[in-house]
C-alpha cells in the first residue's frame, strides 16, 4: 500500500515537472541575463538565446525514434547528465576568465539535454496514464509546472541578485547560482527515483499505446508532407508569422530594456527587480492568460476566440513602448504591472496560434496538434528572435517599440484580407 501511494500520480507528476522546467528556465531566460552580465552585446546576446531554442525546436523530430529506443533508465541518466552539465556551468563559471562562446557551449549542451528530458518525460506521462487519467491530472501538471518555473525563473535570479552584492563580484554569485540550481536538481531527481514506477513496469505499460500516440506515429509524415505541399499552407504560416512577429520582436527585448542603462534609454533595473518583475509576476500572468484563454476556446470555441486573440497577441509591444516614452525606473509597482499586463496579453493571445495549427494538422486529432504546436511557433519566432538584438541597437528602445507597435495593424490587415471571420471558422474548423 505504501508502495502504490508512492507511485500515484499526485507524487511523480510534479516531480517530474519539476525535472523539466528547472533546466528549461536556465537556458531560456537565466542564460540571457548570463550573457549581458558576462559582456556579450546585445546583438550577441540575443543569437545566442536564439541558438539555444534550437534543441527545443526540434525535439519534436525525434518522438517517433524515442518511443521506440525503449525506456530503460534514459530519464534517469539524462538527469544525472544535466546535474552534471549545471555543475561543470558552475565550476567553469568559478575561474578567472570566462569566454562568452564557452558559456554559450556550455548552455546548448544544457539545452540538448533538456530537450531530450522534456522528450522522455513526456513518453513516460502518455504511457503511464491513459487519456481520461491525463484529462484528471491536467490541472495538476500545469501547477506543478507553473510553480517550478516562478521559483527558477523568480525567486533563483532574485537569488543571485543578493549573491552579486554578498561577494561583490557578479562572476561568483552566477558560479552560486549553478550549483544552488544544480543542487536543486539533484534533489529532484532523488525524489523521481524515488516516486517513479520501476523502468520495467513503465516499459510493459508503455507497448500498450493509446490511439493518440498510434495516430500520431502513423500521421507524422502526413502533417509535414501536407505543410511543404500545399500552396496555402504557405499562406497560413505567413499569416502565423506576422502574427507572431510583434511578441518574436519583444521576446528578448524586454529584458535589455528593463537592465540597460537609464542613459541608453533603458530602465537601469537590478537582477533581483528583473527576476521579480519578468520571472515572478509575468510567469505568473502568462499563464494566468493562457489558462482564460483555453478556458474561453472550451466555453465559447475556438472560431469565436480567434479575433480578440489575434488582436491581444500583438498589444504587448505597446505597452512597452508607453514605459520607455514615459520612464518611470525607480517605480517597480509601475514596471510590475506593465509586466503583467504584457504577459498576460502573450499568454491569452497564444490561443490564437492553435487554429492555425489546427489547420496544419487536418484537425484530426489533438495529439498531432499538440505534436506540431510547439516546433511551428517556434520556429516562426526564431529569426525575429535572434535578429531582435541588433534591430534594437540600430533603431534604440522607443523607436523600436514603434516598430514593433505598427507592426501589429499589419497582422490584423493581413488576417482581415485573406480570411474573413466566417472564412477562418470554416478552414480552420471544418477543413
Amino acid at each position: 500500500m505504501v508502495s502504490k501511494r508512492r507511485h500515484s500520480p499526485w507524487f511523480w507528476i510534479p516531480c517530474l515537472c519539476a525535472a523539466e522546467e528547472i533546466p528549461f528556465a536556465v537556458v531560456t531566460y537565466v542564460a540571457l541575463l548570463m550573457f549581458l552580465q558576462f559582456g556579450a552585446s546585445e546583438t550577441m546576446a540575443a543569437v545566442y538565446g536564439g541558438l539555444l531554442f534550437l534543441p527545443l525546436l526540434l525535439k519534436s523530430f525525434f518522438y517517433n525514434w524515442a518511443r521506440k529506443t525503449g525506456f530503460k533508465w534514459r530519464i534517469y541518466v539524462v538527469e544525472f547528465l544535466v546535474f552534471f552539465c549545471l555543475m561543470q556551468t558552475a565550476f567553469y563559471l568559478s575561474e578567472n576568465a570566462v569566454e562568452r562562446w564557452a558559456l554559450f557551449v556550455h548552455l546548448f549542451v544544457l539545452s540538448i539535454l533538456c530537450a531530450w528530458h522534456e522528450l522522455y518525460s513526456r513518453l513516460y506521462y502518455h504511457s503511464m496514464l491513459q487519456p481520461r487519467e491525463q484529462h484528471i491530472f491536467r490541472s495538476t501538471k500545469m501547477a506543478a509546472s507553473l510553480v517550478a518555473l516562478m521559483l527558477t525563473y523568480g525567486l533563483l535570479i532574485i537569488v543571485v541578485g543578493f549573491f552579486e552584492v554578498f561577494f561583490r563580484n557578479y562572476q561568483k554569485a552566477w558560479a552560486m547560482e549553478s550549483a544552488l540550481v544544480a543542487g536543486v536538481f539533484l534533489l529532484v531527481c532523488v525524489l523521481n527515483i524515488i516516486v517513479l514506477r520501476p523502468p520495467y513496469r513503465m516499459h510493459m505499460r508503455h507497448l500498450q499505446q493509446s490511439p493518440g500516440e498510434e495516430l500520431l506515429c502513423q500521421h507524422e509524415g502526413h502533417i509535414f508532407g501536407r505543410i511543404r505541399r500545399s500552396p496555402r499552407v504557405l499562406g497560413v504560416l505567413a499569416c502565423l508569422f506576422l502574427l507572431l512577429l510583434p511578441q518574436s520582436l519583444m521576446f528578448h527585448v524586454r529584458v535589455f530594456f528593463l537592465m540597460s542603462p537609464v542613459e541608453d534609454g533603458g530602465l537601469g533595473c537590478s537582477v533581483q527587480e528583473v527576476g521579480f518583475a519578468q520571472g515572478t509576476i509575468g510567469v505568473l500572468a502568462f499563464s494566468v492568460g493562457l489558462i482564460i484563454g483555453r478556458y474561453l476556446a472550451i466555453v465559447k470555441g475556438q472560431d469565436h476566440l480567434f479575433w480578440p486573440a489575434s488582436v491581444v497577441l500583438t498589444l504587448s509591444p505597446g505597452l512597452y513602448m508607453l514605459m520607455a516614452l514615459n520612464p518611470q525606473p525607480n517605480n517597480l509597482f509601475m514596471l510590475c504591472c506593465m509586466t503583467f499586463l504584457a504577459q498576460l496579453f502573450f499568454g491569452f493571445g497564444l490561443n490564437a496560434c492553435m487554429m492555425f495549427i489546427s489547420y496544419l494538422s487536418g484537425n484530426r486529432y489533438g495529439s498531432i496538434v499538440n505534436y506540431i504546436h510547439v516546433p511551428m511557433v517556434a520556429g516562426l519566432m526564431l529569426v525575429p528572435i535572434m535578429l531582435s538584438g541588433w534591430l534594437v541597437t540600430k533603431l534604440g528602445y522607443s523607436d523600436y517599440f514603434f516598430f514593433s507597435t505598427l507592426l501589429a495593424p499589419v497582422a490584423w490587415v493581413v488576417l482581415a484580407v485573406n480570411r474573413t471571420k466566417e472564412k477562418i471558422s470554416n478552414v480552420f474548423i471544418n477543413s
